[in-house]
């Protein structure tokens, strides 16, 4: 996503903030989504949206000549917010080696460019695959008419942790502001996927066993809209706690923090890092049957679109929040380590939950600035936010 061009500056908490200077009163977006993004938008007190319509009538004798060819870019340019889409580089590679392996064992494969469990198949042997590219349903005409597809394959998590018998994936929501520095944020809200229907490895066929995705188990036969296969974080993390005591499951969750900015470091040297532009992610992170996570994709572009009243809340609360952070209107001071439900991570270095020093690692004291399926007083916190906002405001006048 894109923010417009804002001046900033080295602080000594090592991070890029913003200069000194007037909260802005009105922002211009351009969206042409139509889900909770659109009505988060317009519903943000000041934001106005740029339409095609009064772009052109300001612009028409300016661009006449550039205004058919170049439109989509000149309404970006004059925008402050641009909802926009990045694809991450990526390279995968099947080694046949490690079949040889680990024989028996189960693979899934997934399709690079698109989403929503679409083209998602598991399988045991290389001659699936084989006969897989085939496609015997096809002519080589066809096939040779239809652009190659990128797959990844990865192996399969044959002992997911299971409740009532069902396996379930997990939705985490990270925020990063900056690659370099590498700056990143970690909701505190999120959900849990289930299946539809009981786990068992006796069919690797049926979708409804193995895969989590709502838009493929919403079409399962027995599928109930009025219960949907959904738990909110808040809910999985007391399910567990009851269930295995809060040592194992902070352990969890620190063990998830760990793979959030692993992750990240990863690929900091190869994204194009813009100081204008942010991106909120959607990690996919399946338990096994030891409370050990799996980390199984990450989204640039997790669906935002609601599957019940519930999930709506919550993706609204995130985008409110995602641009509380973002602060295009300049009501923060920089210092912040708690906006809404997105709690600072990592800052150039880990960050703790209280003021001590880092050094505290060493020790096993230090304790990161997660809060993951806690309480989530976000209300109360944007509150705070405004009222300091108000004052930064009276002080500048």
């Amino acid at each position: 996503m894109i923010r417009g061009k804002i001046t900033t500056n080295k602080s000594q908490y090592g991070y890029q903030r913003q200069k000194e200077r007037e909260p802005r009163s009105c922002i211009r977006y351009k969206c042409g989504l139509i889900n909770t993004i659109a009505d988060v938008l317009r519903q943000r007190p000041g934001w106005t949206e740029l339409t095609r319509k009064n772009f052109m009538v300001k612009n028409l004798k300016r661009f006449r000549k550039q205004l058919e060819r170049e439109s989509g870019r000149l309404e970006a340019a004059k925008c402050d917010f641009f909802p926009k889409t990045f694809e991450l580089p990526s390279e995968y590679h099947l080694f046949v080696e490690e079949f040889r392996r680990n024989p028996g064992i189960t693979w899934i494969m997934k399709p690079v460019a698109r989403s929503q469990g679409k083209g998602i198949f598991l399988f045991r042997k290389l001659k699936d695959i084989i006969d897989w590219r085939k496609d015997g349903s096809r002519t080589d005409e066809q096939r040779d008419e239809i652009p190659v597809e990128n797959y990844v394959a990865q192996r399969y998590i044959e002992n997911p942790y299971l409740i009532g018998g069902r396996k379930f994936d997990l939705r985490v929501y990270v925020l990063v502001t900056s690659y370099i520095p590498l700056r990143a944020w970690l909701y505190r809200d999120g959900f849990a996927r289930f299946s539809n229907t009981r786990f068992t490895l006796s069919s690797i066929d049926d979708q409804y066993i193995h895969l989590t995705n709502v838009a493929i188990q919403k079409t399962a036969p027995d599928y109930d809209p009025e219960k949907g296969c959904k738990w909110m974080i808040q809910q999985l993390r007391q399910y567990l706690i009851a269930k295995h005591g809060p040592v194992a499951v902070e352990t969890l969750f620190q063990n998830m923090d760990n793979i959030f900015i692993k992750s990240l470091q990863s690929v900091q040297k190869i994204i194009i890092n813009d100081k204008h532009c942010f991106e909120l992610y959607g990690y996919d992170i399946l338990l096994d049957e030891d409370l050990k996570p799996w980390l199984l994709e990450v989204n640039a572009s997790p669906s935002l679109t609601a599957s019940s009243q519930e999930d709506y809340d919550l993706k609204c609360r995130l985008l409110e929040d995602t641009l509380h952070v973002v602060d295009m209107e300049g009501r923060l001071s920089g210092k912040e380590k708690w906006v809404g439900g997105f709690d600072l991570m990592w800052n150039d270095g880990p960050v703790s939950r209280d003021d001590g020093q880092l050094d505290t690692v060493s020790n096993g004291n230090f304790m990161a600035n997660t809060h993951i399926g806690c309480i989530n007083d976000r209300k109360k916190n944007l509150r705070q936010l405004m009222k300091t906002a108000s004052k930064k405001s009276s002080t500048a006048q």
